[in-house]
């Protein structure tokens, strides 16, 4: 696992209106992902908003109908954890090439907070839980406000 060479991206979200779109699957590294999202969100002073889907296939979906309402950047958070089958590839496929679509398609930033791992331990260890040992959903929050100060 990295993590060297991440960057500082405190960013101010004043006057930003940020929406999270949140995958259900996997309840505790979800609930670490969402809560390193919003807190960094919610240290930035934008205005936040939670929508929650079924799973990771759904986000595009999510992300484009809350670029659509006027959001100023989209934070996509979901995890897929490999199996036996080939359901992990269309997933993981699906999510990347949908939430990019959204992004160039819109203008607005996505931060891709998705985690795709071969196990549980490889996905708790990136949530942003106290013995984690990276939090992607601050990254992806953080990346999200950073774009979309760049392109203003």
């Amino acid at each position: 696992m990295s993590g060297e060479g991440a960057p500082d991206l405190n960013t101010d979200g004043a006057g930003l209106r940020i929406v999270v779109v949140a995958a259900s699957w996997h309840t505790t590294v979800m609930d670490g992902l969402i809560g390193g999202a919003l807190q960094a969100l919610d240290r930035s002073g934008a205005a936040v908003e939670l929508i929650r889907v079924p799973g990771s296939f759904e986000l595009p979906v999510a992300a484009a109908r809350a670029a659509a309402s006027g959001a100023d950047a989209v934070v996509a958070l979901g995890v897929v954890i490999r199996g036996g089958t080939p359901h992990f590839e269309y997933v993981c496929q699906a999510a990347t090439v949908g939430l990019t679509e959204v992004s160039l398609r819109t203008g607005v930033p996505v931060g891709f907070g998705v985690l795709t791992c071969d196990n549980e331990q490889q996905a708790l260890d990136r949530a942003g839980l106290p013995d984690s040992k990276e939090d992607k959903g601050r990254e992806a929050a953080e990346a999200a406000l950073a774009t979309v100060r760049a392109l203003t």
